[in-house]
């Protein structure tokens, strides 16, 4: 519930002609909210899909972070699209796409990548008076994706094992970018000599760190040079720019997260992980917004679980299981076009994702893929040295120890895929739906009082910051004595603990099939 605060009133004029403390109090509206679209899993969910959904009601579509190591696809008309820098939402001819200071870019992917999707069919027409990209956007050169394969090399060779990149450059220009010395878009297009020579700096110190780097210095500075003109009417400062669409006219504005949760920098199986922020901090940063403007979090969950290259998977089937996962449900990489791991589907780690993102509802894709199987079953628990750990670890060692509690489910052994409705889906399909929905609920505890004894434990809800602290409380009724829900006052029970409807991520979409019209929404 909201709650209100007053100011007194000045009774006179501040000195001096200045607005008064109340009038400088007052806060400007919020302006329009985004509608976040993010990962839960390891990626490969189909954010695609659900982006393209959203397109069709959008103005503008955003990528925050990432770069061309995303692949998104996306099918109209029986036609697959893949996109892997450019916002997928692109394909609407209604959207602008919005490229943001937090992605970095590869100036001949982008290009390829447009022009093999415009030569597929409709959609990309025009897409270059479509598409603004943020001043302040990195650039991926030629010797970032062949820095990448190098230390992917390295890495086997000293330690036995790498990291599974893509070897699109993603980390070595987010390690430039950290270390000071990366380049971006502006300085592509304001003075080309100085860029030439901070570019040829660059160069030659990543020669002097990889002595067989061969670096094409002047074929690739000839190469940037034809590209200034092409990009510079796409470029824009990226925070005016944002700040004019969230505070100007009414606008539907969707930003489409590249990768997930579990491969965020700060939140992933780390060191599998990708180099930037995939959660919904990384959309702030990525596009220079405060978060107030951040709306809807839709989380996009897989019917069961998957996994590009090395690390840990707990849910992991390496037997048939995983092998008919894979097959039914085309488990290639977009970008990779390695097969992809697959298990079952692991609700320790889409809670995980949630307590980080903040989900206010799921879209679960993919149900259609467990259409044949006579039982499922769902990760509710890990253990580690046979007790149950609260939580997702951290460590990758103890993670690649953990044994999966599972709950089994009955299959339906029916084909949902003409389902476009929930009352079509069979059953069992729609009691798993309801299993996941019920399982991301877990108990919180309040306080109202110094000892732990007046914890009180009750109020399922999703949002793990919904503790409410006693001095709080106590400014708002007195509950000092109340030791369990009963004891609570409605008032009280409204005011401070009643999870608004955003506490819940409900699942909001289904999908059975490819296509967005697959897509079954329940509210």
């Amino acid at each position: 519930k909201e709650i209100r605060l007053s100011y007194p009133a000045e009774s006179a004029a501040a000195p001096n002609g200045s607005d008064s403390p109340s009038k400088r109090a007052q806060r400007p509206a919020v302006g329009n909210r985004v509608t976040v679209v993010l990962g839960a899993q390891w990626g490969d969910e189909g954010k695609g899909k659900v982006v393209d959904l959203l397109a069709q009601d959008a103005n503008m579509v955003c990528r925050c972070q990432g770069g061309n190591n995303a692949g998104h696809t996306v099918v109209v008309d029986s036609v697959e699209y893949d996109f892997h820098l450019l916002p997928s939402g692109i394909i609407n001819p209604k959207v602008t796409a919005f490229i943001g200071n937090g992605v970095v870019i590869h100036l001949p992917g982008l290009f390829d990548e447009a022009e093999k999707n415009e030569r597929k069919g409709k959609g990309l027409e025009e897409w270059e008076k479509r598409l603004i990209i943020s001043d302040r956007a990195h650039i991926v050169f030629d010797f970032h994706q062949a820095v990448d394969g190098v230390q992917e090399q390295q890495r086997q060779e000293q330690a036995g094992k790498n990291l599974g990149t893509t070897k699109k450059g993603i980390g070595p220009v987010y390690s430039a970018k950290a270390a000071r010395s990366g380049l971006r878009i502006c300085d592509l297009l304001a003075d080309f000599t100085k860029f030439s020579e901070r570019y040829k700096v660059l160069a030659q110190q990543y020669k002097a760190m990889y002595p067989t780097l061969e670096i094409d210095i002047e074929g690739e500075l000839v190469k940037l040079k034809d590209y200034v003109e092409r990009i510079k009417p796409m470029v824009r400062d990226g925070v005016h720019y944002m700040y004019e669409a969230l505070h100007g006219p009414p606008k539907k504005i969707l930003v489409e997260g590249a990768n997930a949760a579990l491969l965020d920098i700060d939140f992933g199986t780390y060191p599998f992980v990708t180099s930037s922020n995939c959660t919904v901090g990384g959309v702030c940063t990525g596009l220079g917004m405060p978060p107030q403007n951040v709306g809807e979090v839709y989380g996009v969950v897989k019917a069961y679980t998957t996994r590009v290259g090395i690390g840990a998977f707990p849910s992991e089937q390496s037997n048939d299981i995983g092998e008919l996962l894979q097959t039914r449900g085309k488990e290639v990489g977009v970008t990779t076009g390695r097969k992809r791991r697959c298990g079952w589907l692991d609700l320790v780690l889409i809670k995980y994702a949630h307590m980080i993102n903040g989900f206010t509802a799921l879209a679960l894709t993919k149900l259609d893929i467990l259409d044949v199987f006579a039982e499922i079953k769902v990760g509710v628990a890990y253990k580690v040295d046979n007790q149950t750990i609260p939580h997702f670890p951290a460590n990758q060692e103890v993670l690649q120890r953990v044994e999966v509690e599972y709950e089994t489910l009955p299959g339906w052994n029916s084909d949902t895929s003409a389902a476009r409705s929930f009352d079509e889906l069979p059953e069992n399909a729609q009691k798993y739906v309801r299993f996941i929905e019920d399982k991301q609920c877990f108990q919180p505890t309040f306080g109202v009082g110094d000892e732990s004894a007046a914890c009180i434990r009750g109020f399922t809800v999703t949002r793990l910051h919904v503790n409410v602290f006693s001095d709080y409380l106590r400014n708002l009724v007195s509950l000092s004595a109340c030791k369990q829900n009963t004891d609570l006052r409605p008032v009280a029970v409204e005011r401070a603990v009643t999870p608004s409807p955003a506490s819940v991520p409900s699942v909001k979409w289904i999908g059975v099939g490819k296509s967005r019209e697959s897509m079954i929404q329940l509210f």
